[in-house]
């Protein structure tokens, strides 16, 4: 039922100065592979083959790395460090790649507007890449399961300390009858003051959203931080009753802080390596 992964790609990645001043900071990597690959890997495991990439100026890296690079594989053909690229050679023949470019950078409602002409008429879902999660049964392949249950947009949301609830967009709702983790949302602030916040239930990078929601974010005016934002996006269908949010199961790293990627990277070579 969803096709489609977007990956708003296009930020500056200011946390990660100067290391993103020419690296885009989806290709950070946790051990061996860079942060945007785990949001692919997690898409595919949700059975979805066609990975849209809201890039910008200085991302070319993202667009080579979900590539052949005949060179590179001519020279280690045959050796020891060939089998280290089956993971990316698999992503490669198994989905679809493509591309746009965001040309201002006014906030992730418009990263994901931008992104509609990849997506078209249709549910899909959103990564960022720098939310890396990891679970037995990936997020995306959770919430999939969620939006079929509902047919409406879905966020997935933790619990955070309520102090950290300015760094998030923040629900509030009920849980629906027969539910312990899912909620249908009845309001959602981006980056409330602790003291504001109705809840510590955060929204974290993955989404999966109707089509609709195009329209809506055309309409959205600038918000926080003078930005158009998602969230503000999303309250709209809320108001309607379509939106639901799910608490995942499974563990989740920020990524775009470096204590976060500095966690990450220490659990990963622990648990994962």
């Amino acid at each position: 039922m969803i096709k489609k992964c977007l990956f708003p790609a296009a930020g500056y990645g200011t946390r990660f100065l100067p290391a993103t001043k020419a690296t885009p900071k989806e290709m950070l990597p946790i051990l061996t592979k860079p942060l945007i690959q785990y949001g692919v890997e997690e898409a595919l495991d949700a059975g979805i083959h066609t990975m849209a990439i809201v890039s910008g100026r200085g991302k070319r890296a993202i667009e080579d790395h979900f590539d052949i690079s005949y060179e590179l594989e001519h020279q280690i053909k045959g050796g020891s460090k060939e089998p280290l690229l089956d993971e990316i050679r698999s992503l490669i023949a198994k989905c679809t790649f493509s591309y746009t470019r965001q040309i201002e950078m006014k906030g992730l409602g418009h990263a994901i507007l931008t992104g509609e002409t990849l997506i078209g008429d249709e549910p899909f879902a959103v990564v960022l890449a720098d939310d890396l999660c990891h679970s037995d049964k990936g997020v995306l392949a959770q919430m999939v399961e969620v939006y079929k249950n509902y047919n409406c947009s879905v966020v997935a949301i933790e619990e955070v300390p309520l102090d950290q609830t300015d760094k998030y967009g923040v629900i509030a709702g009920k849980l629906i009858d027969g539910t312990d983790d899912i909620y249908r949302v009845s309001d959602m602030v981006e980056k409330p003051d602790p003291k504001d916040a109705p809840t510590n239930l955060a929204i974290i990078g993955r989404y999966i959203l109707t089509p609709d929601i195009f329209d809506i974010l055309r309409d959205t005016p600038a918000g926080k931080g003078g930005e158009i934002q998602i969230t503000d996006a999303l309250l709209e269908q809320a108001k309607q009753g379509r939106v639901v949010a799910f608490k995942f199961k499974g563990r989740r790293f920020d990524c775009g802080s470096i204590d976060g990627f500095v966690e990450a990277t220490n659990w990963f070579y622990n648990t994962i390596k």
